[in-house]
């Protein structure tokens, strides 16, 4: 069975071509992300965890599910908006049932998991330590590819700089280049960092991040 935190695709299938209106496809949508948060809280139960960490991880899921909704019903402006937020909250979801076994955190104008941001070079700042003397690095999202990213408008992470090696304490800058971005946009991403232990990955998680162009 693949880890939830696997999950690397985007849902888009013919439903968002058939859809009537902006406000129809995103009541399917609220009902998608409601109905497949039961998918992975069966993997939480799965997990069979300590009852705290069991807890966090259902809450957190519980949390991606009310702010995913409510970015779809009132943040998200088109079709392409809602499939942005949509996908974002799955990725958030499976990275809540996951879990965080070592710490993480990517920001964006101090903010983190749903920001804003007006459009330009977007300054990324990710944060991340291992566990008992580990190192950690910025590694691939999926093979080839070094981050996901989906927005509504063309925007790219500048790769030439990202910061290479392994980090006692990673504090680094990536740079989004959002300057073709408009008001209202939204750009989802997620970056993947892995903790090292004797040179080698010893265990890896993605955090996802939405932005709202303002």
């Amino acid at each position: 069975m693949a880890m939830p935190m696997d999950y690397d695709g985007m849902r888009s299938d013919d439903s968002s071509e058939r859809a009537n209106s902006v406000d129809d496809y995103k009541v399917t949508c609220i009902r998608f992300i409601e109905d497949i948060s039961h998918d992975y809280l069966a993997w939480v139960d799965y997990y069979k965890l300590p009852p705290e960490e069991d807890k966090k991880r259902r809450d957190r899921i519980a949390a991606v599910i009310e702010k995913t909704n409510e970015w779809i019903a009132k943040v998200a402006q088109t079709i392409k908006g809602v499939d942005v937020a949509m996908n974002d909250g799955i990725q958030k979801m499976a990275e809540s049932t996951a879990g965080q076994p070592f710490q993480i955190g990517v920001f964006v104008n101090k903010q983190s998991g749903y920001t804003q941001s007006k459009p330009g070079i977007i300054d990324i700042n990710v944060k991340a330590a291992g566990r008992d003397g580990k190192k950690t690095r910025i590694i691939e999202h999926y093979k080839g590819q070094n981050f996901r990213i989906e927005s509504t408008a063309k925007v790219f992470i500048d790769e030439t700089n990202i910061p290479v090696g392994d980090f006692d304490l990673m504090d680094i800058h990536l740079k989004l280049d959002a300057t073709q971005a408009q008001q209202r946009d939204l750009i989802s991403f997620t970056v993947t960092v892995a903790e090292i232990a004797d040179g080698y990955e010893s265990d890896k998680r993605g955090v996802s991040t939405i932005i709202h162009i303002i």
